[in-house]
């Protein structure tokens, strides 16, 4: 019997894939490819970036027939790779076997598009033969790989070229790439147990009788303490469209939302609570469900937009410039001079989440729901 080793699909110590779905073996396989052209790509964090960064596959993978692509991530990230069909193996930096990986694997390319210290080591570190984004030189200084990645670097050192940028996030990515930008989507699949899990909580909470059901994720990390809508907004905006909708509300968020929850829960009808425990993909099942997703600029808004759920999104001192919208996103945000500024404090009074109004909201998830 033949065993084709070199194989992308091989694993090593255990049956691939396809012979454990279909029962084939290595000389009868149709399934069988070499991987010619050997891709690393490096995005440790946060979870919504690496999400997001996703939608760089498309374009690889049409560029590079037959390659095979790892994915260097945190493991936190790793879920969000499950069931994608893009990426061949996915390594966990947490993990002690990952230096000598990319140590020992010659890669034909290495992609690093994060500046920061941790991932550019590791770019640096990589066996490539030609390496995009950013690597560490001798002196432990992060620099840029190629000349397409200057424009990036410059934007993460001076918050005025962030904030007078007009480019999104996927289009700035493929440039350094020197990639074909065709608005690739976001690739988050669910499994159909993932699916059912969702249909599950819809059917539990009865959610057929609702003509609407509207996602409200009102949280936000800790770090960016203006990505979160004012809780009266919210409570406001929820009140405004029961009045409107035979809608329900499905409230999303983590350990940090459990009591801003509660808030809401207390003050609407209709209010369904999906937890504040789940796995990042049974929150992303429960998002499925959604007509539309009202939420800040976080992983949630990200999640949506792979699942091609529209969403309105409440934008502060990040970049609503760098959002691509697919057509699905719609933006609020106050007309502020200083916005995109990336900071957790803020001396204007209002602030820019306490100009958003409940109208300005409202007008863009009516016009969602309506069309």
């Amino acid at each position: 019997m033949i065993l084709k080793y070199d194989c992308k699909y091989f694993p090593g110590d255990r049956p691939c894939k396809y012979h454990k779905s279909e029962g084939v073996v290595c000389d009868s396989c149709g399934y069988y490819s070499s991987g010619d052209k050997m891709i690393l790509i490096i995005k440790l964090d946060a979870i919504g970036d690496v999400l997001r960064t996703t939608s760089i596959l498309h374009s690889l993978k049409k560029k590079y027939s037959g390659s095979c692509i790892n994915w260097l991530t945190k493991a936190n990230a790793a879920e969000l790779f499950r069931n994608n069909e893009y990426v061949d193996k996915i390594l966990v930096y947490e993990n002690n076997h990952t230096l000598s990986d990319i140590s020992l694997v010659k890669y034909n390319l290495v992609i690093n598009l994060d500046p920061s210290p941790v991932s550019s080591s590791l770019a640096s570190f990589a066996r490539g033969d030609f390496k995009i984004g950013f690597g560490l030189n001798e002196k432990g200084k992060v620099y840029p790989f190629n000349k397409e990645a200057e424009e990036w670097f410059e934007m993460g050192a001076f918050d005025f070229l962030k904030a007078k940028n007009t480019k999104t996030y996927q289009k700035v990515i493929h440039e350094i790439c020197s990639l074909e930008y065709e608005k690739g989507r976001i690739v988050f699949n669910l499994t159909k147990d993932e699916y059912l899990k969702g249909k599950k909580f819809y059917d539990t909470n009865e959610l057929s009788k609702f003509d609407k059901i509207i996602g409200i994720n009102a949280g936000a990390s800790n770090r960016w303490e203006f990505k979160k809508w004012r809780k009266e907004g919210y409570i406001d905006l929820m009140k405004k469209l029961s009045k409107d909708y035979k809608c329900a509300f499905l409230l999303f968020g983590g350990g940090n939302e459990v009591e801003l929850n509660k808030q809401l829960s207390k003050e609407c009808k209709n209010v369904f609570d999906t937890g504040s425990d789940n796995s990042l993909r049974i929150f992303a099942s429960y998002v499925n469900l959604c007509d539309v997703l009202v939420t800040g600029d976080t992983l949630a808004l990200h999640i949506a937009t792979a699942l091609e759920i529209p969403s309105v999104c409440i934008f502060g001192p990040t970049s609503y410039a760098e959002i691509e919208d697919y057509g699905l996103v719609r933006k609020v945000y106050p007309a502020m001079d200083c916005l995109v500024c990336y900071k957790n404090q803020c001396n204007f009074k209002p602030n820019c989440m306490e100009l958003v109004t409940t109208e300005m909201v409202l007008k863009e998830v009516n016009t969602i729901l309506e069309n």
